[in-house]
């Protein structure tokens, strides 16, 4: 079964990860949304279950999650190797999440809400999209919150802006970036089924 397995896997990469994090305070706001999220999903399997794709969608993310709470966002080697390889100007790997939250998160978020709809395709899509942008800017403003209220002097790691005045806007267009790139392949996806 496709949500065991991919509960097995995060759950071993998450328990790898847990194991002298760089920040352990860090780690721990980083993975409040983790417990939150892999609580939901596992609570709510008996009443809502989402297609093997986006349970496998859905996993990758949260790998790339558990990494970045390991090492921080801002210290992740694939983004160091990323950085020196294209002389960039700091470590991108929180980028690169935030992408990927829009590219993989647009699939499942289209399953929650509107599996039973008469919505046509390009109107899921859209507010899928939308979902994402409202998801990512919550996430900034709660990401701000935890650090500002929770741990100040975790935030600096926990914000990872590295420097960046405009890194929360910056990470907010690389969710909506993901996701648009989402939506016009499963666009293209779905017009194939129906001209089949």
């Amino acid at each position: 079964m496709v949500p065991v397995a991919c509960l097995a896997v995060w759950f071993a990469v998450w328990a790898l990860c847990a194991i002298s994090p760089q920040n352990r305070s860090d780690w721990l706001l980083e993975n409040l949304l983790s417990f939150a999220t892999v609580g939901t999903l596992v609570a709510t399997f008996r009443r809502f279950r989402f297609s093997d794709r986006s349970y496998l969608q859905i996993t990758f993310f949260m790998l790339l999650h558990a990494i970045g709470g390991h090492y921080t966002y801002a210290r992740v080697p694939l983004g160091d190797w990323l950085e020196d390889a294209f002389g960039l100007a700091r470590n991108h790997f929180d980028r690169l999440v935030h992408f990927s939250f829009g590219l993989l998160w647009v699939r499942p978020l289209r399953e929650l809400g509107f599996r039973n709809s008469r919505m046509g395709p390009i109107a899921q899509l859209y507010f899928s999209v939308a979902g994402i942008g409202l998801f990512s800017m919550g996430y900034e403003i709660l990401e701000w919150l935890v650090a500002a209220i929770v741990d100040p002097s975790a935030g600096t790691a926990y914000l990872g802006t590295q420097g960046d005045e405009w890194d929360a806007q910056k990470d907010m267009g690389a969710a909506l970036v993901g996701a648009l790139a989402a939506s016009l392949f499963q666009f293209g996806r779905d017009g194939r089924a129906t001209t089949k």
